[in-house]
C-alpha cells in the first residue's frame, strides 16, 4: 500500500523556514527520521521512505505554491496513489499556533496550494494536515506574514509541533484518518 505525503511550500533560500514553508518543513522532518533523502525529480524533489511495509512517496513540488496540484496528481497518477492515501501539510493563519487540524477533506480556505490541488484533481475529498501559524498582522500584511519567519519566542513550540506532525503522518499511515484526528485535532499544543 502505498501513500502520497505532500508537503506545500515555495523554493528557494528566501521562503526557507517560514511559515508558508511548513509543509516543506514537516515532511522533510518525516523522511529524516525514516532515513530518507530526497532527490530531485518531476515537479518535485522526492524520497521514498518505508514504514513497517508500507510505502511513502513524499514529495516537496518545486512548481510554487500556486501550482503544486500539478506535482501532486503527477506523482499520484505515476505511483497509482489512491486519493484517500494522500497527506498534504500545510501552513493555517486560520488557527492558532497552539493547533494542528487534520482533516480527511474540505475547503481551500483561501490557501493557494489548496486551490491548486482542488483545481487540478477536480475535487475536496484528500486528506490534508493544517498546521496552525496564527495571524497576529496588521490588516493588509498577511502576504509578509506567512512569507517572514517565525519569531524566536515561537520556535520552541513550531519544532514540537512538528514533531507531533510527524508522528500523525505516521499514525495517519499505520492506523488510518480517524485515529489521526482522534489523537491530533482536539490537542493543545504549548511548552
Amino acid at each position: 500500500m502505498k501513500f502520497l505525503i505532500v508537503g506545500l511550500g515555495n523554493m528557494g533560500d528566501e521562503y526557507a523556514h517560514t511559515r508558508h514553508n511548513i509543509g516543506f518543513d514537516v515532511v522533510n522532518a518525516f523522511i529524516l527520521k525514516h532515513n530518507g533523502s530526497l532527490k530531485s525529480d518531476r515537479h518535485a524533489y522526492k524520497a521514498e521512505v518505508k514504514i513497517k511495509g508500507k510505502t511513502c512517496i513524499c514529495i516537496l513540488p518545486t512548481t510554487y505554491m500556486n501550482l503544486s496540484g500539478k506535482a501532486v496528481k503527477y506523482w499520484m497518477d505515476k505511483e497509482k496513489i489512491d486519493l484517500s492515501n494522500i497527506m498534504v501539510v500545510l501552513d493555517d493563519i486560520a488557527l492558532p499556533l497552539e493547533k494542528l487540524r487534520i482533516r480527511p477533506s474540505g475547503s481551500d480556505a483561501g490557501h493557494n496550494g489548496l486551490t491548486s490541488i482542488q483545481e487540478v484533481l477536480g475535487t475536496t475529498d484528500y486528506p490534508r494536515m493544517r498546521f496552525g501559524v496564527g495571524n497576529e498582522y496588521p490588516k493588509g500584511r498577511q502576504a509578509d506574514f506567512v512569507l517572514g519567519k517565525w519569531k524566536t519566542s515561537e520556535e520552541p513550540i513550531v519544532k514540537l509541533k512538528i514533531e507531533k506532525s510527524v508522528s500523525a503522518i505516521e499514525t495517519f499511515v499505520l492506523q488510518g484518518i480517524a485515529t489521526a484526528m482522534n489523537q491530533t485535532n482536539n490537542q493543545t499544543f504549548s511548552l
